[in-house]
């Protein structure tokens, strides 16, 4: 093994012809050990025949040299035979990045790529000089200027050797300070206020704003170009930075210049060239207006709404150039927006890339680009979101391909990187309370690649039996409207799941129609029939219930249902979002001829709003309400009972009534999905299973108000499938909506890890009540398995 430091090598190249021109009518070639005879007769100007002397050997050897194949190079003769002696530089068998974490081992192997090394290519001895140079380079242009670069050669067999470089990275420098000279005009603050380079703060551990980057301050200037030319200032200057380096190469200090001239306001704008459109229609993108100041920005957003009109309409390749005419003496500037449309372009093909599992009619159904129409970009891009909210894909990516040899023709490509859309779980356990617990869940959003939504699930334990089965096709006709089926039964202890102690055996069938009004609007209607036995417990179970029971007289409760509810969904991506919105209103009713006629209203709402690239703010919302609507429903209670039990008769006990929504279609709040920090369905009013006990047990509410302002950091987590996130959620149910109390409300704040693994999505957050009661149930550390996130 050899250490190479950084040195030159020249390669051996000697002639040993003589001074006398000869006729050449042999050539042989020694010592090669990989490479063919073929191969150097290919680059050897000489051949059988030709006249040979210094000169030619000379050039010989200048072509072989250049191949890169070589070390050394020699040529002489043997009366009339050419003789060349060669040694093959070695090749590279394996190549090995050591030490390095702050650059990945893909950017620094292709920069060795561009110099010339790389696994299965020659070894060129001067290159290695240019290692230290590049790595080192690239290093410098992150801020680390300690970095130490050590390549390793280790010879092998048959002329092979292996490469190491260790990378020995230091730390980076940190900025120190930013100094601007001559903004008279704007504070330092305001200049600096969006730039990626900044001194040390309280965030900076993990946005790293504070390491100096060439390519961040390069484009930092950029952005304190554009903050005078959005103001006006065309003559702004700003002079190259200064950047100077502590002794120890820790810490950097900036410095720039700014000249920043006049400000200048519109004297006209007008629109030349052929604008395919109406010049009255594209006068209404304009900006700018005669009088204002000058604004760059502004001036960008003009040409891109027109290109984007005219984009839409097929011209593709529009261009709407700006020709200014600037006063420097009165401080105006005059400009002409000539535009060339170009051809109008018709789309051939739309072509999917990627979707191995997916077929192609459920990407296609999602276009609104169709093949054998004009090109428009809104339909492109609208399609390129509808494919990201379908959660089929990590990642869409669309380009435009021309058609060769046609000038008005592009195919349009998609290409997407499939996620698991799947989840199999399979859960084992056992405690004293529940015995043995098993649980298989099996559930695939696109089911055999046909896009439709298939679920089942079984559940045993001491406690609960379940068995639940759905079904949807979301393109049941052609027009997207889908149609989808569910099938339950359940026979559990409500105790185990933290509310009031009963049990209920129930079953359902239901439809699902859904109806779409726009590209992001839907109505959805259900019906189905349905019935819950409830089993109360003596002494165990909240007198309230037992009453309602028994004012309704019968504990099977039967129900014909139905739902009614609208939905929007703007999501940018149906996994990860980080803008739109998502907001649902649904009305759930018994029919007529139920055990007990009520209904339910809910609505939900999700934001996303993207401050940074490295934060995302998500505010949701939560409100649920239910009531009867039918008569209340009173009885007399006698012991026995009988039809004319009145207060007088012997053995009244007391009058009992059914009220508002039944106590089993509560509202429940508390725990991972909901206000974090408490244990799951855990607030609101409470009741002893009888007079004295001092266990309360919880009953839920008719009213539910939910919500949460959550902050994530996509940055964090260097992960596409996984997010840090910090929250503050609060809360309560309430018996009815006029027992409503803002006082009442709990609330709590912490940190959660959201990861979509392999085996479904998983989420861990660590919440500390900042709003509670002494008798709140508290569950700092929470965590859910398979949910949506």
């Amino acid at each position: 093994m050899d250490i190479l430091s950084p040195t030159s090598a020249a390669a051996d190249t000697t002639t040993a012809l003589g001074a006398d021109a000869f006729q050449v009518t042999d050539i042989r070639v020694d010592g090669l050990q990989r490479i063919t005879p073929g191969t150097v007769f290919t680059y050897l100007p000489i051949r059988r025949g030709d006249m040979a002397d210094q000169n030619k050997a000379g050039d010989a050897i200048k072509a072989l040299y250049k191949t890169g194949f070589f070390e050394s190079i020699n040529i002489d003769r043997q009366g009339s035979i050419l003789v060349v002696t060669v040694v093959e530089r070695p090749s590279i068998n394996k190549l090995t990045l050591a030490g390095n974490k702050d650059i990945k081992t893909e950017e620094l192997t292709k920069g060795l790529s561009d110099i010339g090394l790389s696994e299965g290519g020659t070894l060129d001895r001067l290159a290695l000089d240019r290692v230290t140079q590049e790595l080192t380079r690239q290093y410098n242009n992150r801020g680390k200027y300690n970095v130490e670069v050590t390549p390793t050669v280790t010879k092998l067999d048959r002329n092979r050797v292996d490469l190491l470089i260790t990378v020995k990275e230091g730390k980076a420098a940190r900025i120190r300070h930013i100094n601007l000279v001559g903004n008279d005009l704007f504070s330092d603050k305001l200049l600096t206020k969006e730039w990626e380079s900044r001194t040390s703060s309280w965030k900076s551990w993990y946005s790293r704003d504070d390491q100096y980057s060439r390519e961040k301050l390069s484009g930092d200037l950029e952005k304190l170009n554009n903050f005078y030319l959005d103001r006006g200032y065309i003559d702004v200057a700003v002079d190259s930075p200064q950047v100077s380096i502590s002794p120890d190469r820790q810490q950097m200090y900036i410095t720039a210049g700014i000249v920043e001239g006049e400000q200048y306001k519109i004297s006209d704008i007008s629109i030349s060239g052929d604008t395919i459109l109406p010049k009255e229609e594209v006068e209404k993108y304009l900006f700018l207006r005669k009088g204002t100041i000058f604004s760059r920005r502004l001036l960008e957003l003009t040409q891109d709404a027109i290109t984007a009109q005219l984009g839409n309409i097929g011209y593709s390749s529009a261009q709407v150039t700006p020709e200014p005419q600037v006063d420097r003496e009165n401080k105006t500037v005059a400009i002409n927006l000539k535009v060339s449309p170009g051809p109008r372009m018709m789309v051939r093909r739309v072509v999917f890339k990627g979707n191995d599992r997916t077929s192609d009619e459920v990407l296609r159904r999602e276009m609104r680009q169709f093949e054998g129409t004009w090109y428009s970009q809104a339909a492109i891009d609208r399609s390129k979101l509808r494919l990201q909210g379908l959660g089929f894909f990590d990642e869409v990516n669309v380009e435009n391909k021309e058609v060769a040899g046609t000038t008005d023709q592009v195919d349009v490509v998609y290409s997407v990187k499939e996620t698991q859309s799947g989840q199999f779980m399979f859960g084992l356990g056992y405690s004293q309370l529940s015995g043995l617990t098993t649980s298989v869940q099996l559930s695939q959003n696109n089911f055999l690649g046909t896009g439709n939504r298939m679920a089942v699930q079984a559940q045993r334990s001491s406690y609960e039996r379940r068995f639940d089965f759905s079904f949807t096709n979301p393109y049941f006709t052609d027009t997207g409207v889908s149609l989808g089926y569910n099938v339950w039964y359940r026979d559990y202890d409500s105790s185990s799941f933290n509310t009031a102690q009963y049990s209920t055996k129930s079953y359902a069938a239901q439809t699902v129609l859904s109806v779409p009004l726009t590209e992001t609007d839907s109505i959805t209607g259900l019906f189905g029939i349905d019935s819950n036995q409830v089993n109360t417990l003596d002494g165990y179970t909240p007198q309230i219930i037992t009453d309602y029971i028994n004012a309704v007289g019968q504990r099977t409760f039967h129900s014909w249902r139905a739902e009614l509810g609208w939905g929007r969904n703007t999501l940018n991506h149906a996994l990860m979002p980080t803008a739109g919105t998502s907001q649902r209103i649904w009305l759930e009713a018994t029919l007529p001829g139920s055990t007990v006629e009520y209904f339910k209203l809910n609505y939900t709402i999700n934001r996303f709003w993207p401050i940074s690239r490295h934060l995302v703010i998500n505010t949701r919302a939560e409100l649920g309400y239910g009531d009867s609507y039918s008569d209340d429903i009173t009885r007399d209670l006698c012991q026995p009972y009988s039809d004319t039990c009145t207060p007088q008769a012997a053995g009244y006990v007391k009058s009992v009534t059914a009220s508002g929504l039944p106590f089993f279609e509560n509202f429940y709040a508390g725990g991972a999905s909901s206000v974090r920090g408490f244990t799951d369905n855990t607030l609101g009013p409470r009741a002893p299973a009888y007079v004295g006990s001092t266990y309360l047990q919880p009953l839920g509410g008719a009213f539910k108000t939910v919500g949460s302002i959550e902050a994530f950091f996509p940055s964090l987590l260097d992960s596409p499938s996984a997010r840090f996130s910090a929250f503050v959620d609060f809360g309560n149910v309430y018996p009815k909506f006029d027992d409503f109390d803002a006082g009442k409300l709990r609330a709590s704040t912490g940190v959660a890890m959201m990861w979509r693994s392999p085996m479904g999505p998983i989420s861990i957050s660590y919440a500390l009540p900042i709003r509670k009661e002494d008798d709140d149930d508290i569950e700092r550390l929470q965590f859910t398995f398979g949910g949506n996130f």
